[in-house]
């Protein structure tokens, strides 16, 4: 499927477009409304630009999966059960030794089923040098009057077991007055390069418990002890009437990264199942404050999540 042929499903007013050859993307979530003699379509995730999807650029997309691990690896260096990991830097917008977001977001897809409001893509990764176990991975999206929700699973394909990480990566629009609540127990702090270094309890949990607006905040972090559920509020303005999405997961997506880049048009909220660089700071903070699965051969894990649209 070229770049620019999306699989569009629709209920009712809502709509999303799926890019399966852009890492299996989202490319478009939006809804129609109408007030009156008003109406107009208010997008709930990002959009994808034109440009984007025809430079199969998963950056650009609304939300993209993370698999078989989510966030960075330091200098993409870590072993598990006798194997090595050796993974290069991939990041197409900045130089950096860390890779980030896993395999899956930077491989063209195939589509199995593409119906009105339900499409399921999958993927086959053979093992390599960078990431040695042979995995694959499915994504199914449905659509419905109330929510678009999303079911991945990852399964090991190699004879050895595999460290596990999934996830998605939503991006939201941040426009004045946007504002997020989300309960977080607490956030591991980060150097320079983004990479953690302490977990805490920091200003930063009481103020997503209570809810922010996003402008006061210039955060990449990571968070544990989520309680699955952020709400995002916009206040009414020229692109629609005041909204809300609130997003659900289920475990084991049970950590909550926030990237809310101080001026920028748009924020992530992103459902993961470990933390940044987690198999390297396992040893030391152990297994609650890191997550991540332990997949024996021909076992699957699987996360689902959902974002519910809601007019204020």
């Amino acid at each position: 499927m070229p770049a620019t042929q999306l699989i569009h499903l629709r209920a009712g007013d809502w709509h999303a477009e799926l890019s399966a050859s852009v890492g299996g993307s989202v490319a478009r979530f939006w809804g129609e409304w109408r007030d009156g003699a008003r109406n107009g379509r208010v997008d709930w995730l990002r959009p994808a630009t034109d440009g984007g999807l025809a430079g199969c650029d998963p950056l650009s997309m609304a939300s993209f999966p993370l698999l078989p691990f989510c966030n960075r690896i330091r200098n993409g260096r870590a072993s598990f059960e006798g194997r090595e990991i050796r993974f290069p830097p991939n990041n197409p917008a900045q130089l950096s030794p860390h890779p980030l977001h896993g395999i899956g977001w930077q491989r063209p897809w195939k589509v199995i089923t593409a119906q009105q409001s339900h499409a399921s893509l999958t993927l086959d990764v053979p093992a390599t040098d960078a990431w040695p176990w042979h995995f694959s991975a499915q994504q199914q999206f449905t659509l419905d009057e109330q929510q678009l929700a999303v079911t991945m699973t990852l399964t090991n394909l190699d004879h050895a077991a595999m460290p596990a990480g999934i996830g998605h990566h939503p991006y939201f629009p941040h426009t004045a007055g946007t504002k997020l609540a989300s309960a977080v127990g607490a956030m591991w702090k980060s150097d320079a390069e983004m990479m953690p270094t302490t977990l805490e309890t920091t200003p930063e949990i009481k103020r997503l418990r209570e809810g922010v607006v996003l402008s006061e905040l210039d955060l990449d972090n990571n968070f544990t002890g989520w309680e699955r559920s952020a709400v995002i509020e916009w206040p009414g303005d020229a692109q629609g009437p005041r909204r809300s999405v609130t997003l659900r997961a289920q475990a084991p997506l049970d950590y909550f990264v926030l990237y809310c880049p101080a001026g920028a048009d748009h924020f992530c909220a992103e459902p993961v199942s470990q933390c940044t660089d987690w198999l390297n700071l396992r040893p030391e903070y152990g297994q609650a404050a890191v997550g991540g699965t332990r997949l024996a051969a021909g076992e699957s894990l699987q996360a689902s999540f959902t974002l519910a649209p809601c007019w204020l």
